[in-house]
């Protein structure tokens, strides 16, 4: 039996966690052969998430390099996977979202007309600019796959309205909820000590995330502000910031926060620390566009520190608030949450539109029915 040969190609570490239940699924198959690249667009984050997940590449590109340019990575990613390419020809690659490797992932199979799977696919703003450059990225990666992965319905519609044949889309769930299922338990010890001293129950703990490219400077800035006001405010705060390795970020945050009492600058967690943190904190803080979908699967209130978000089912059931970075606005909406019980209620109540645990299946077995594998009906995610 000839059989469908995958190769799911990522970089990034939001990509590895959202990928690695789905190259688990495929693993399963016998009518599969698959195959992982990455592209190492950012390395150890990167590695961490292959440890956890006991993934191990058939081929690194490794293409990280120090105050790398978008430009720069494109042209790594395109020149490593045409090589690649001419030596083993996946009949489909699978990319994940709106990242630099997955536009360029895209790409570079086009070239090589190679069949490409989008995961992740749909997701807008309407604003080439916001967030940047991920809008454009998963913009050009749709217009080139072959299968659209929609992780809701709203991504789905946002296709059909761009001209996608709707027999290519799928609406699966989002892969994150199957990642989750795997690395949050109820009784977790935190290999990160410092995890381990916070009074969960006692205190009100307050996950941290910012560091999106359209929020360096003032952005930043201003997060930092409202955060420092927030923990000084409210003795039974206190703030868990998982800080970026990138300086533009790291530097700000250090001269806000640094030796504030109740505030615990970390750097960035594996996905097992991240997701168990996640699930033991009272409500989450993030730029992030991933945590707007896993923190609900865990009942935990969002306050999205962007203007736009292009995941909106979350906004429109009740799971995530956006706040934008301005001051005012972000110690408002904290203190409500923090001070009135029915206002937390209500979003820690609210269905998150995400997720069942089941789109790396129902992903894998579209896949089985393109290439006349299968002829199975696919229970779509709703």
């Amino acid at each position: 039996m000839n059989k469908i040969k995958v190769m799911a190609i990522f970089g990034t570490r939001p990509e590895a966690i959202k990928m690695a239940p789905l190259v688990k699924e495929l693993e399963k198959y016998d009518e599969i052969e698959s195959k992982v690249c990455v592209t190492a667009q950012h390395r150890e984050m990167l590695d961490q998430v292959l440890e956890l997940f006991s993934i191990k590449p058939d081929y690194d590109l490794n293409i990280m390099k120090s105050k790398q340019s978008l430009t720069g990575i494109t042209n790594r990613v395109l020149e490593g996977l045409e090589e690649l390419f001419l030596t083993d020809k996946p009949d489909i690659i699978l990319v994940h979202g709106d990242t630099t490797t997955t536009f360029a992932g895209a790409l570079a199979a086009f070239y090589s007309q190679i069949k490409v799977g989008h995961v992740e696919a749909g997701l807008r703003t309407f604003d080439k600019y916001f967030p940047f450059p991920e809008e454009m990225n998963r913009k050009l990666a749709g217009s080139i796959a072959d299968l659209h992965f929609a992780p809701t319905k709203g991504s789905k519609n946002n296709l059909l309205r761009e001209g996608v044949e709707e027999k290519s889309i799928y609406i699966t769930g989002n892969t994150v909820i199957d990642a989750m299922d795997f690395t949050v338990k109820e009784d977790y010890i935190f290999q990160t000590e410092e995890l381990n001293n916070i009074d969960y129950k006692n205190k009100k703990v307050i996950m941290v995330t910012a560091h999106r490219r359209e929020n360096w400077g003032e952005g930043i800035e201003n997060i930092c502000k409202a955060l420092k006001t927030i923990v000084q405010e409210n003795e039974e705060v206190e703030i868990v910031y998982l800080v970026h390795l990138n300086p533009v970020v790291k530097d700000v945050v250090d001269k806000y926060l640094s030796n504030i009492e109740r505030v615990h600058l970390l750097p960035l967690l594996d996905a097992k620390e991240t997701h168990n943190l996640m699930n033991k904190c009272y409500m989450v803080m993030t730029d992030s566009g991933g945590l707007q979908e896993e923190a609900p699967h865990l009942g935990k209130p969002v306050l999205v520190l962007r203007d736009v978000t292009e995941r909106p089912e979350a906004v429109e059931a009740g799971t995530v608030k956006l706040v934008g970075t301005d001051f005012d606005k972000i110690c408002t909406e904290a203190n409500l949450l923090l001070k009135d019980e029915e206002s937390y209620s209500v979003m820690t109540k609210a269905i998150n539109p995400y997720g069942d645990g089941k789109a790396s299946n129902r992903i894998v077995e579209a896949i089985l029915k393109f290439f006349n594998k299968s002829e199975k009906n696919i229970e779509e995610f709703k």
